[in-house]
């Protein structure tokens, strides 16, 4: 266990005025960037297309699995979404459209999909892909043997496919749901080649073969993953102006962790583009006439520091409510990313579907209030200043992970200085483990989180009781009344309605202090002015049927 404790760190004065000194060293006389960048969407494209080249992009963290169906990090799908096609498309409207599927139809009570599939895509290994295919796709996520991650929660509620002909699949749910057809768009629910997936086996994690605009070529541990054109390809979506062969040759995605490596390397040239710009290189590469800058603030969850309540006394709603008073979001955000970061003050991003504005503003930081919280709970202060009772210490196990991912180890060690301020203990845990800490061992009192996604459904998969058997959720929360709320925002036909839904089940979330939400992620590209036409998505995830390499 890593612990950073009191002053032997750092205070929480320190930090920021670390931070303040390495933003002024690194900024421009010509002022801030004046908030958060959220409408640059598209490298400007101001030369004809050109063919051939390799694109070096460098990642800030690794993949841990290529295969759509179990892969659980954005970063994944980042690569993916360029191996893998998937049946639809979101449009950034929200609006979805065609892809690998040319058109579908819905029965009037919402459990029937027909497909009607293109017949003219072939995967990377020659497998034609068919209605066959994709019911191979949807009941390999469905199956235990996979071990699925999100596309598990995404493609919730199939039940079954069946082959009407080679080019029509009937897609059968257990219950209506207005997220499916949307979420059938995600890139982890991209389409597998059948005959690679069971060739490779739990392999295929390290070996994927999609229909997609890059083959898969190699991937070398924790330094790069290469993927190169597909000469065949022609059925892209019509997000894309390139309906053909991309124009780049290959993509090489570079493993790099550390922040000052990552933009150094892309101000040196040593790669072309870079993601997850530090906040403090941000102002300089914007007005570096050498570079570009793309961002746009991702939908879905925010990142959130979820409070354990399967851990005593998390469990307690008045000691829930003192850390949510106790922990000041709004300077947290501010010193560490100099307003290229948005707070978060619901469960769902602002871009997502329901958001409910009326929360901002709504928690303020109030260490008096978060006293008498801890104080009506029976915990009082002891010689040490740390809360007591009946002979035990108010300490919080506060669980991050390794590399520090988007300052988040630095949210950890201003949180442990906040929340002495009131007499807790925190006990910050660095771990490169997170997935049996969290989803094995159940070991941690506060762990964040967040997730890229294109419905407020995704709050099912966080905030419902699960099923028996089910995977955890992360807060341990179960009540009647949200599962209600999100059961009925599933299937709920009417938008508006739909929407006053989920704004009830944020409400919900909020003043029962089951998270603490922190910050909305502008997923940021730094490239070099000749990285042309390079996208982001509806889900801010870079697309590269259309880049190019300018001369």
């Amino acid at each position: 266990m890593t612990r950073i404790q009191k002053r032997s760190w750092f205070s929480y004065s320190a930090i920021v005025l670390a931070i303040a000194v390495a933003l002024t060293g690194c900024s421009s006389s010509k002022g801030s960037s004046g908030g958060a960048e959220s409408g640059s969407k598209a490298a400007e494209t101001t030369a004809a297309p050109v063919q051939g080249g390799e694109l070096t992009y460098a990642l800030a963290t690794s993949p841990i699995s290529l295969d759509p169906h179990t892969n659980g990090l954005a970063v994944g799908v980042r690569v993916i979404n360029n191996v893998f096609d998937s049946l639809v498309v979101q449009l950034p409207d929200g609006s979805v459209k065609p892809w690998l599927a040319k058109s579908w139809t819905v029965s009037e009570d919402g459990l029937t999909y027909t497909f009607k599939l293109r017949d003219d895509v072939k995967f990377h290994d020659g497998t034609p892909f068919n209605a066959e295919a994709v019911k191979f796709n949807f009941d390999r996520v469905i199956d235990p043997a996979t071990k699925a991650s999100n596309a598990l929660a995404l493609i919730q509620p199939y039940k079954s496919s069946k082959v009407i002909d080679d080019y029509t699949v009937e897609v059968q749910l257990g219950s209506p749901s207005q997220a499916f057809l949307r979420n059938l768009g995600q890139g982890t629910l991209g389409i597998v080649s059948p005959t690679a997936a069971k060739k490779y086996g739990e392999q295929f994690s390290k070996n994927p073969v999609g229909s997609g605009p890059f083959k898969f070529v190699k991937w070398e541990e924790n330094a790069q993953i290469v993927i190169e054109r597909n000469p065949d390809y022609k059925w892209a979506n019509e997000t894309a102006v390139n309906q053909g062969a991309p124009y780049l040759d290959t993509i090489s995605f570079k493993i790099v962790p550390e922040e000052a490596t990552r933009i150094g390397s892309v101000k040196s040239g040593q790669v072309l583009a870079g993601e997850t710009v530090p906040p403090q290189n941000i102002v300089s590469i914007k007005q570096d006439s050498k570079f570009q800058l793309l961002s746009t603030n991702t939908g879905g969850l925010p990142y959130t520091l979820f409070i354990n309540q399967r851990k005593a006394p998390w469990n307690e709603l008045k000691v829930r409510q003192a850390l949510q008073s106790a922990i000041d979001v709004g300077s947290i955000v501010k010193s560490l990313y100099l307003g290229t970061y948005e707070q978060a003050w619901s469960p769902l991003a602002p871009s997502t579907l329901g958001y409910d504005k009326s929360l901002e503003g709504g928690v303020k930081p109030d260490l008096d209030q978060a006293n008498k919280w801890l104080d009506e709970a029976g915990w009082a202060r002891g010689a040490d200043g740390i809360r007591e009772k009946n002979g035990k210490k108010l300490t919080l196990h506060y669980l991050d992970g390794s590399p520090n991912r988007e300052k988040r180890n630095d949210i950890a060690a201003i949180v442990q200085q906040q929340l002495k301020e009131i007499g807790i203990d925190v006990q910050v845990d660095i771990t490169k483990d997170i997935a049996t800490k969290v989803f094995v061992n159940d070991d941690y009192d506060i762990y964040g989180n967040s997730q890229v996604n294109s419905d407020p459904n995704a709050l099912y998969q966080f905030y419902h009781t699960p099923a028996a058997g089910a995977r955890l959720t992360l807060s341990g929360y179960s009540n009647p009344e949200l599962d209600k709320l999100l059961e009925q925002g599933a299937v709920e036909k009417d938008e508006a309605k739909r929407i006053d839904i989920y704004k009830q089940a944020q409400h919900h979330i909020i003043d029962n202090a089951i998270i603490i939400p922190i910050y909305v992620f502008p997923y940021t590209i730094a490239a070099a002015n000749s990285v042309q036409g390079l996208k982001l998505d509806a889900l801010a995830y870079p697309r590269f049927n259309d880049t190019f390499i300018a001369k």
